[in-house]
């Protein structure tokens, strides 16, 4: 490591040394009387071919003048020309010129031009980047457009180093979703998962996008707990112009669509992920399992008479998917400010059917020796409406002031009928699961910006985020027969529901649980412009803080069903039947209810955060440029649950973390630029993995519990990026990184023979490096017209990590006691990374003709073999494998206001696939179905099916307007 920064340095110094023998002139045009920038301003050298034109900010930049003294001559029509004399240009240097220009007549009074700046297209977004002092890469809304992308999960995964899980969850250069950090219009997002720190992308529509900003590299100005990237996410800001727009799209999935499937219903209403007052638990409930097992069996029976039997499941053809959108905006003055509005109403009902073939096999020498092997017939039904609404006043064009709100209220009806066997018993099995999951995500800010003078602004955000989820009276049963079984009458033997005497997760119950989460945050930003702009490139320092409080509740009850004396014809009966009010009596031959609840299955949360921070430029003339910043972050993590009737505070954990950064950039020329970036990060357990609740997770038969004892992880970084930038809209770079982990935090499976459990833990070190390139380019001097409307972009990454686990672990047990696990014979303490692809690919073929509104584009995506369950030697370790995804998009616009689009999606429908490496090599070798002694094997396959969409957007009335 120190070699390495050695090196840097040494490598940083040569480059600064080396500067150019001419120099740069560079600046802004206003309005004299408005202030408002002129956009199209001509600025020219006298007496040289050089010049250049203000852009949508009004900046203009004119490399290769020779180092003199010069006149510069600017125009625009309808103004005065101005003429600057004695403007000294120095060798290496750049000359920084702000000026105004006087209206020049009344001919043109008329001709009234505002501008706001553009941020949502492919331009804009390589020009911010190329601007931005950290390394970054970043999404536009206008090629979001172009993809046909519904989501931000389907569209960030265009981006170079970018792969998905279970399409929603993002890893950033094969890093797990805990090492990201999200951000939604510069404000931390909260986690939106209860069971670990992710942030689920597919809550955020498309339409709502502005652009998405991923950082590869630290600084000061961004929160400091992430490692492998922090994603902005920008909705949109205010419109361009008045409109509205109105769009429906028709979803058909074979295999999914028009299906007939088993399921559940709920009351309430579902279909704006709402639920039924009947399916909450009745206040009338003892709060404590003590006190509620006390009851004899009738009274208990009595109180699970006042659950809803809704345990029968219903056959159902599914329909096909449906979204609907509706956006709005609107302009308009009042007096002198500018009030603008935007607005979006989103709403989607999907459908999902997969035949989920599962299989378990036993521990040992023999490859192929099944445990179980089931089929899972998993229908789910979504729902999300979602709601984004916000307003800006302008002021001025020194003061803008905003409130932006972001909503959305998600639901997931899941119905799973598993058919299977438990091989090593003989004994069949038929398990059912029906639950429903709602979500409820708000956030709301309010914003200003402020620019104190031509040398200083400051901005400042206050936040509100709101985050909810429940799971109302998920039920699960298993029924069981002797494997083969038959009657009397030679029929198949009927199955028997499974009652245990304790409830357990994985046989007959009723779980719920709900989470609350409010976070506030306070966040301020200033920036300070040094020295003398009309004869050298400004230095600028940069300022702020951050503070956010965020509170969580979690709670949950989980009740499991018993028998009273011998329930033996009545445990036969199928499951519309079998839990009807007369079957749940408490007396013998009936059923009964038992409290499986633990003190521990509910906590309170609170997280503290306060950051500040300072950076600054030092430029090196008009070629080199160094960004030094500092962070400085406090956080407390603090978790209370109530253990034997007392409230203990389990987790009370003070951190200090300095993070210095440094980012530096060398432009080669003027379309080419050299960066180097260090960075200290780090890495927070997420309040949910430091409780030390147990959780059951049905689709993995895995239990998920907490770890009081995970530490901070740190993480330096180091990376280095060539970027070639031929024209406004192309791009080449090349990117290579290095982190190097302490303590990070890794999943681990607990060493035990009843099941599967998985804990959190922190383990001794681990590395991650990689190399990624990215390309876009166009033809726009092509012969072909073809060509000339063609666009080609692509990205590829490789990468390799190594985690070292040491010789012991700290972890807790199945009781919840904190233990030192020696790893010696349990698990190789050293792989890689869990959720860590060795390679991803993207490429895409983009084709927009401008005359007739004709788009289409094909889109190929690949992420490689990657640790999806850390295993043991008992259990081997699981990998998701590679899958080969193309999509096609064609739209066509008619008479600019009816635009007619066609997707598909997945065209290969190709086979997700689960297998473990079984001879423990480290990877899944190709003859993963042979019966060899070394050959790994499958334990979960599926096929999700093509996926289809028509859609049609009218705009109604659109009045284009000079923004």
């Amino acid at each position: 490591m120190k070699n390495l920064i050695v090196a840097f340095g040494l490598l940083l110094f040569s480059i600064t040394v080396s500067l150019a023998q001419t120099g740069t002139i560079r600046g802004s045009v206003r309005d004299a009387k408005t202030k408002e920038v002129l956009i199209g301003s001509t600025v020219r050298v006298d007496g040289t071919p050089l010049g250049a034109t203000t852009d949508v900010e009004g900046n203009f930049v004119i490399n290769n003048v020779p180092a003199a003294t010069h006149k510069i001559i600017i125009s625009y029509i309808s103004y005065q020309t101005k003429e600057l004399t004695g403007v000294r240009v120095e060798s290496g240097n750049t000359t920084v010129i702000e000026t105004a220009l006087d209206e020049g007549g009344t001919s043109l009074q008329e001709v009234v031009v505002k501008a706001s700046r553009a941020t949502n297209t492919e331009v804009a977004v390589i020009t911010e980047i190329k601007q931005m002092k950290p390394i970054a890469v970043g999404i536009s809304a206008a090629q979001i457009q172009k993809s046909q992308d519904r989501d931000a999960a389907a569209a960030i995964r265009r981006v170079p180093g970018i792969s998905i899980v279970d399409n929603r969850f993002v890893l950033i250069r094969g890093l797990g979703t805990r090492y990201n950090q999200v951000m939604i219009n510069d404000v931390i997002a909260p986690s939106t998962e209860v069971e670990s720190r992710s942030f689920s992308f597919d809550i955020v529509p498309s339409n709502i996008l502005d652009r998405m900003i991923v950082y590869k590299s630290g600084s000061a100005e961004l929160p400091g707990d992430f490692a492998g990237g922090a994603v902005k996410i920008y909705t949109k800001r205010r419109p361009d112009q008045n409109f509205l727009d109105v769009g429906f799209t028709a979803g058909f999935r074979p295999g999914t669509t028009l299906q007939n499937v088993q399921t559940h219903e709920r009351s309430g209403l579902n279909l704006l992920g709402l639920w039924g007052a009947d399916q909450q638990i009745s206040s009338s409930f003892p709060t404590s399992s003590g006190v509620f097992n006390d009851l004899n069996a009738a009274q208990r029976a009595a109180y699970a008479r006042l659950l809803p039997n809704t345990w029968g499941l219903q056959s159902k053809n599914i329909s096909p998917d449906f979204r609907f959108a509706l956006n709005t905006g609107r302009r308009f003055d009042v007096g002198d400010v500018r009030i603008s509005n935007l607005t979006s109403v989103n709403y989607s009902l999907t459908n999902q059917l997969a035949n989920v073939d599962q299989r378990i096999y036993q521990s040992g020498a023999t490859a192929n020796d099944l445990f179980e092997q089931y089929n899972d017939a998993n229908y789910s039904r979504g729902t999300r409406l979602g709601v984004l609404h916000n307003w800006t006043a302008r002021f001025s064009p020194r003061f803008t002031l905003e409130w932006k709100t972001l909503f959305n209220q998600l639901s997931s009806t899941e119905t799973v009928v598993r058919e299977g066997q438990r091989v090593v018993d003989g004994v069949d099995v038929r398990s059912i699961s029906e639950r429903f999951e709602n979500r409820s995500i708000l956030n709301s800010q309010i914003l200003g910006e402020h620019t104190i003078s031509d040398l200083s602004k400051i901005n400042w955000i206050a936040a509100y985020g709101y985050s909810g989820r429940w799971e109302p009276d998920w039920k699960r049963a298993r029924y069981l027969r002797a494997a083969g079984s038959t009657g009397p009458d030679g029929q198949p033997t009927p199955y028997q529901l499974s009652v245990p005497s304790q409830p357990n997760p994985i046989d007959v119950g009723r779980f719920f649980s709900k989470l609350n989460e409010n976070v506030l945050s306070v966040v301020s930003n200033y920036e300070h412009t040094f020295g003398t702009p009309e004869n050298r490139e400004p230095n600028r320092i940069r300022a702020g803080v951050y503070g956010e409080r965020r509170n969580r509740a979690f709670s949950a009850r989980f009740y499991g069903y018993q028998a009273v004396g011998a329930a033996g014809d009545l445990t036969r009966r199928d499951i519309n039947t079998i839990f009807a009010p007369e079957n749940v009596t408490g007396q013998p031959g009936g059923f009964s209810l038992l409290d499986g609840t633990k003190d521990l299955d509910s906590y309170d949360g609170f997280n503290t955060y306060a950051a500040a921070y300072v950076s600054g430029d030092v430029n090196f003339g008009s070629k080199a440029n160094l960004t030094l910043g500092f962070r400085g972050e406090f956080n407390n993590q603090t978790l209370e649950s109530v253990v034997v009737g007392q409230r203990r505070t389990l987790v009370n954990n003070d951190v200090f973390s300095p993070l210095p950064s440094l980012n530096f950039t060398y432009k080669l020329t003027d379309q080419q630029n050299l960066r180097f970036a260090f960075s200290s990060t780090v890495n927070r357990p997420e309040l949910r993995e430091l409780s030390p609740f147990s959780y059951f997770d049905f689709n993995r038969l895995a239990d998920v519990r907490g770890n009081p004892s995970l530490k901070t992880a740190t993480i330096q970084n180091l990376d280095a990026k060539w970027e070639l930038y031929p024209t406004q809209n192309e791009l080449i770079s090349v990117t290579a990184f290095y982190k190097n982990f302490n303590n990070p935090i890794e999943e681990f499976l607990l060493p035990s023979g009843n099941g599967l459990s998985y804990t959190f833990i922190n383990t001794k070190a681990a590395r991650n490096y990689g190399v990624e390139v990215e390309f876009r380019k166009g033809f726009p001097n092509a012969a072909s017209i073809f060509l000339q409307n063609l666009q080609v972009v692509g990205n590829a990454s490789v990468i390799r990590s190594r985690v070292v686990l040491g010789q012991s672990v700290q972890a807790p047990d199945l009781s919840g006691q904190i233990n030192n696990y020696d790893l010696t014979g349990v698990t190789d303490t050293e792989r890689a990374l869990a959720n860590q692809s060795p390679y991803l690919i993207n490429a895409g073929i983009y084709y927009t003709e401008p005359r007739t509104g004709l788009q289409w584009n094909i889109l190929y995506n690949v992420a490689g073999p990657r640790i999806f369950s850390v295993g043991n030697l008992d259990n081997p370790t699981v990998y998701e494998m590679q899958r080969h995804v193309v999509d096609l998009n064609i739209s066509k616009t008619f008479n600019k206001q009816l635009e007619l689009r066609l997707g598909v999606q997945d065209l290969l429908n190709a086979q997700f696939r689960f297998a473990q490496d079984f001879n423990g090599n480290g990877r899944i070798d190709h003859d993963v179905t042979s019966r060899t002694a070394n050959a790994d094997q499958n334990v979960r396959t599926f096929r999700r099916g093509q996926y289809a969409t028509v859609s049609a957007i009218y705009t109604f009335g659109r009045r284009t307007i000079i923004p």
